[in-house]
C-alpha cells in the first residue's frame, strides 16, 4: 500500500457519502426540492465545530482559568411544564427556519399591507436588507413542519386524526405541506410575535392563505387536515356536543375532483365523527332564508311541470322524494350546484372556504358562482385559503380587493410559492415532437402506441397514459380512430376510451373507476380531467392538441410524475399551424428542466426557443377562450379511412385470428388423439 496515498487522503467526508442509500423496492420521497446544502455557509460552521471539538471534547485540554460553576440541584419538571418544553425545542430559530425554507425552496409573502402609525427605528444596514421590500410585499419566514410525528407534540393535532394519517402511510411532508399545515393549524405558533407586531398584523383570527405548488405535490392534504382539526377541537371545547354544524365549503371546479376530495376526507376523518358530503343535485343543506326559497323553488318546479306538459294525474302516480335537509361538518361542491341552491340563502356558520383550483374558480368562467358562495358565508370569522398549481397576478389582485371589502384588514393574507412559480413537476420528461399535418399527429402516436414500430426520436412510453385533444368533437373522433389499434387477445376497444363532460354522471365515475384499476390503458380526454385528478399510475401525457396557454399546459402534465415519482413523460404534437402559439409552452418547459437542473435544451433545443415567435395579450386571450381557430367543431377531421372501413378490417383481422386458433386446436387435438391410440400408458 502506498504511504503517499493514506497521507495524502483528506478527512472530510463528501456529502455523498452521508446520504442513506434507498432500497430499490421503495418509492422515491414525495418531496420534490430538499438541498440540504443550499443556503448553509459551510466555513463558519466548520471553525465552530473544530473550536468546540478542541476545547469541549477534548479531555486533555483543561480550562483551568474557567470560573467555578455550583451544581444545582436536580427538579424534576411537572407534566405541563414538559409539554411546553418539549414544544419550545421543537421549534427552530431564525437561522434554521431560514435555512429548511431554502433548501426546501419555499417563498412566503406577505401579500396584505397592514398600515400603522410606526415609530422611526434605527436599523442597522443588514436588518435593512433583510427587510427590504419589492412591490410592498414582505417575505416571511414561519416555522415549517420537518414530520408528522410534531402533530402531537408541537401543534397538539387530534389523536385519531394523527393515527388515521400514520395507517396511511404518511411520514414525511411534501413541500407544501412542510409550509403550509403549522401557518393553518396555529399561526400564532408560526410566526412569532415580535415579526406579527412589526408587520402590524394579528394571527389570533387565523390567516387568509394562497398556496402555489406544483401538481400532485399534496396540496389536498395540505388543506384538509387543519380542516378536520378545526371541526375536533370546537367539539372538544363544547363538552358532549356531537352536532354536525357545517363550519367547512370546499369547492372544486369539476365533479371528478369533487369526489377525489370527498375520498381522500373521509379516509382522514374515519373515527372521528366528522361528516364530509359531496354536494348532489336537489341536496339541501342548512342555511338562512329558507321560507321565501321554498317557496319560489315550489313554483318553479310547478312551472316547469307545465312546460314539460305533465298532468296531475301522471305526478300523482309518480313517488315524491321528500325534502330532508343533509347535515354534514364539511361539504364538498362545484360552483354551479351550490350556487343553484343558495340564490339568496346565506351560511353563517361556515368559517373556512376552500378553494381548490383557485385560479379557474375566480376565472371569468366560474367568478360569478365563486363570488356569489363567497358572499353567502357571512360569517365574521370566515377564513379563506386558495390552492393551485398555477396562479396569475390578476387572481391575487382580485383577492385582495375582496377581502378589503369584506373588511379583514386585520387578518394577514399570506401567500406560499413551492419551487419556480408557474412551473411543471421537475421529475417530469418533455419532449416537443414535430408532425407538420394532422395526420402526421395520427402517425406519431401509433408509433407510441405501438413500442416495436418507433424510431429513435419518439420518446418510450409505457401504459397507460392519459391523451388531451382541444373539444369534445375531436376527442371522441380521435377514439373512434384508436379504438380498433389494440389487439382483442389484449382486450381491443375495451382498452381505449373517451372522457369528457357530455357524457353522463354515471358514465363518467364508471370510466374513471376503470381507469384508475387498470382496465383502461389509453384514455382520451378534454381539459375535464386536467386539474386536480389523481392517478398514481399514469406514465405519460400526450397533448395531442396544441394546449390554450401555459397554465393548461402545466395542469395537463401534471396527471403524471404525481407525488415525486420519477419517469413521467409528457409528449405535445406540433403542426405548422402551432408553431405562433408555442412560445409560452416552450418556456414553461425551458424553465422547468432548469429548475429539475437538466441541461436547457433536452426539451427544447435553442435554435427552436429562438426562432419561436412572441405572441400577444390579444392572442393569448383568444386563443385561450377558443382554442386553434382550425381545430373548432367539426373543421378537421381525426380519420385515415372511414369508419366502415376500419370495422371491416378489424373484422378481417378477428376472423383470421379465429380460423388460426380452430386450426391449431385441430392439429392439438389430433395429435393427443394419434398419442393415445399407440401408448395408452403403464396401466394401459
Amino acid at each position: 500500500m502506498d504511504i503517499l496515498k493514506i497521507l495524502s487522503r483528506g478527512t472530510k467526508k463528501s456529502a455523498s457519502q452521508f446520504e442513506i442509500q434507498k432500497p430499490l423496492n421503495q418509492p422515491s420521497t414525495p418531496q420534490l426540492y430538499n438541498d440540504p446544502t443550499r443556503g448553509v455557509k459551510r466555513k463558519r460552521k466548520e471553525d465552530q465545530s473544530a473550536s468546540s471539538l478542541n476545547v469541549d471534547d477534548d479531555p486533555d485540554e483543561i480550562n483551568f482559568f474557567a470560573p467555578r460553576t455550583t451544581k444545582k440541584p436536580i427538579v424534576e419538571p411537572t407534566a405541563k411544564e414538559d409539554q411546553i418544553e418539549d414544544a419550545s425545542k421543537s421549534l427552530l430559530d431564525e437561522e434554521e427556519v431560514r435555512q429548511v425554507l431554502k433548501s426546501h425552496r419555499l417563498k412566503f409573502t406577505l401579500l396584505s399591507s397592514h398600515d400603522a402609525k410606526r415609530t422611526k427605528v434605527k436599523k442597522s444596514k443588514k436588518e435593512e436588507a433583510k427587510t427590504k421590500v419589492k412591490d410592498g410585499k414582505k417575505p416571511l419566514f414561519p416555522q415549517p413542519l420537518t414530520s408528522f410525528s410534531e402533530f402531537r407534540s408541537t401543534y397538539n393535532i387530534s389523536a385519531r386524526l394523527s393515527e388515521n394519517l400514520a395507517k396511511q402511510g404518511y411520514r414525511i411532508p411534501t413541500e407544501v405541506q412542510l409550509g403550509s399545515l403549522p401557518l393553518l393549524l396555529q399561526p400564532d405558533r408560526a410566526i412569532s410575535s415580535s415579526v406579527a407586531e412589526e408587520l402590524h398584523f394579528k394571527t389570533k383570527r387565523g390567516v387568509d392563505f394562497l398556496a402555489v405548488a406544483p401538481t400532485g405535490s399534496g396540496k389536498t392534504l395540505a388543506f384538509l387536515i387543519p380542516a378536520i382539526n378545526s371541526i375536533l377541537r370546537r367539539r372538544a371545547g363544547e363538552t358532549g356536543q356531537k352536532e354536525h354544524i357545517l363550519e367547512v365549503v370546499v369547492v372544486a371546479p369539476t365533479r371528478e375532483l369533487a369526489h377525489q376530495i370527498v375520498n381522500e376526507g373521509r379516509k382522514l376523518a374515519q373515527g372521528t365523527g366528522v361528516k364530509i358530503v359531496g354536494m348532489k343535485k336537489d341536496m339541501r343543506i342548512p342555511a338562512e332564508g329558507e321560507i321565501d326559497d321554498d317557496l319560489s323553488h315550489d313554483e318553479a318546479s310547478s312551472k316547469s311541470d307545465s312546460e314539460t306538459g305533465s298532468s296531475e294525474d301522471e305526478e300523482d302516480d309518480k313517488p315524491q322524494k321528500e325534502t330532508t335537509t343533509t347535515k354534514a361538518d364539511i361539504l364538498v361542491t362545484t360552483p354551479q350546484i351550490l350556487r343553484n341552491f343558495l340564490k339568496s340563502r346565506t351560511l353563517p356558520t361556515v368559517k373556512s372556504l376552500i378553494l381548490d383550483e383557485a385560479d379557474v374558480l375566480l376565472d371569468p368562467l366560474f367568478r360569478e358562482q365563486t363570488l356569489g358562495i363567497w358572499s353567502a358565508c357571512s360569517n365574521k370569522s370566515l377564513r379563506l385559503t386558495c390552492w393551485s398549481a398555477t396562479m396569475g397576478s390578476n387572481i391575487e389582485g382580485l383577492m385582495l380587493e375582496q377581502l378589503k371589502s369584506r373588511g379583514s384588514s386585520s387578518v394577514p393574507l399570506i401567500r406560499l410559492v413551492v419551487g419556480l412559480k408557474d412551473t411543471a413537476v421537475p421529475s417530469i420528461n418533455h419532449k416537443l415532437i414535430y408532425t407538420a399535418t394532422e395526420q402526421g399527429k395520427l402517425f406519431a402516436l401509433r408509433q407510441l402506441l405501438h413500442p416495436k414500430s418507433s424510431s429513435d426520436s419518439m420518446p418510450e412510453m409505457r401504459l397507460p397514459f392519459l391523451v388531451f385533444a382541444q373539444t369534445i368533437e375531436r376527442a371522441t373522433a380521435l377514439h373512434d380512430e384508436l379504438k380498433f389499434d389494440i389487439p382483442a387477445e389484449a382486450g381491443g376497444s375495451t382498452r381505449i376510451a373517451a372522457l369528457h363532460s357530455s357524457l353522463s354522471d354515471s358514465a363518467r365515475s364508471s370510466i374513471v373507476a376503470r381507469f384508475r384499476a387498470g382496465e383502461i390503458w389509453v384514455l382520451i380526454t378534454t381539459d375535464l380531467l386536467m386539474r386536480g385528478i389523481d392517478f398514481r399510475g399514469v406514465n405519460g401525457v400526450i397533448n395531442y392538441d396544441v394546449p390554450t396557454s401555459a397554465a393548461a399546459y402545466i395542469h395537463r402534465v401534471g396527471r403524471t410524475g404525481r407525488a415525486g415519482h420519477e419517469g413521467g413523460v409528457a409528449v405535445t404534437f406540433y403542426t405548422t399551424e402551432d408553431v405562433a402559439h408555442l412560445k409560452s409552452i416552450a418556456n414553461v418547459i425551458s424553465l422547468s428542466e432548469k429548475q429539475a437542473g437538466k441541461k436547457s435544451e433536452e426539451g427544447v433545443p435553442k435554435w427552436l426557443m429562438d426562432s419561436l415567435p412572441k405572441m400577444g395579450k390579444e392572442e393569448k386571450k383568444q386563443l385561450k377562450k377558443h382554442g386553434v381557430e382550425s381545430r373548432r367543431g367539426n373543421k378537421t377531421k381525426i380519420t385515415t379511412q372511414s369508419a366502415w372501413e376500419r370495422r371491416k378490417e378489424n373484422n378481417r383481422r378477428g376472423a383470421i385470428a379465429g380460423s388460426k386458433n380452430r386450426k391449431m386446436q385441430e392439429v392439438n387435438s389430433d395429435t393427443q388423439g394419434g398419442d393415445d391410440g399407440e401408448w395408452g400408458g403403464i396401466d394401459g
